[in-house]
């Protein structure tokens, strides 16, 4: 984690991711890359139906609010001691997050969140949702404050598939770095049943040629895979869950269709993502 993107619209939830990233980056010798997507009216950017003579003024006027407000943020105590590169770019906010990525070559993506107002209101609208859907790279997003983001229990769930083991192999990677101890966690329930055996002998086929030493095996029962996840997480009072995406399909169809993005929007507690 030496490049870690941080998006921020300069909201609260959005200074709380940032000091999250902020803490990795001092743990890992890294740095930030701070962004924010200023999406100006059509008006003041189409050269077609704009005047650029009329325009050019208020548009370096949002240039320049954003880059004070950049100024005031970097000036932050939780910054201090760490490269902080701040961007201002003119995309469609989900466009622009991605493009940034690749471009800094960055490990992470480091997000915040309202939490139970709805996924699909956090940060920059619906961005968060098409960040976590499409992005390459693992994304952090952050509900809370954490003035100590020590991360004791990972719980990273699973359904087993063969064809997405290579994100339970980030997941491990991931604990690893954090040095947290992995909890790899399968839910059963009524509409997908398996008993016990069956499920150990899914569970065996999914971590075969993989290094679990240092982490744990769970099979657990409830209503619903999303809510199995909340539970199982709640009763370890783990730190973090992590779960797979699929680009093409969303999170609405993580674990064949099974999961929704109520996973993301009700754990209160932090989630990172893996694409498949």
């Amino acid at each position: 984690m030496k490049r870690i993107l941080v998006p921020t619209d300069f909201s609260v939830q959005a200074e709380n991711a940032l000091k999250v990233a902020a803490q990795l980056a001092k743990k890992f010798n890294g740095e930030i890359y701070l962004l924010h997507m200023l999406e100006l009216p059509l008006q003041l950017v189409d050269p077609v139906n704009g005047s650029g003579t009329q325009n050019l003024p208020e548009a370096l006027f949002f240039m320049k609010l954003a880059k004070k407000r950049f100024i005031e943020l970097i000036e932050q105590p939780f910054l201090k001691g760490i490269k902080v590169y701040d961007t201002v770019e003119f995309h469609q906010a989900f466009e622009g997050i991605l493009e940034v990525s690749q471009e800094h070559n960055c490990d992470l993506i480091v997000m915040g969140s309202h939490g139970a107002s709805g996924f699909k209101e956090v940060f920059i609208g619906s961005n968060t949702e098409k960040v976590v859907r499409n992005s390459n790279i693992p994304v952090l997003v952050i509900k809370n404050e954490y003035e100590q983001f020590n991360i004791d229990k990972f719980v990273f769930a699973t359904d087993c598939d063969l064809e997405n083991k290579h994100t339970l192999n980030k997941a491990i990677k991931f604990a690893g770095k954090i040095d947290a101890e992995l909890h790899l966690v399968y839910v059963n329930t009524a509409n997908n049943f398996k008993t016990t055996l069956e499920a150990e002998a899914c569970m065996k086929d999914f971590i075969e040629g993989e290094n679990l030493a240092k982490h744990k095996i769970h099979i657990y029962n409830d209503d619903s895979v999303e809510q199995g996840v909340l539970n199982f997480a709640r009763s370890l009072n783990a730190g973090l869950i992590g779960i797979s995406t699929h680009g093409r399909k969303g999170l609405a169809h993580f674990f064949n269709g099974s999961i929704s993005e109520d996973l993301v929007n009700h754990a209160n507690r932090p989630v990172i993502t893996f694409k498949i």
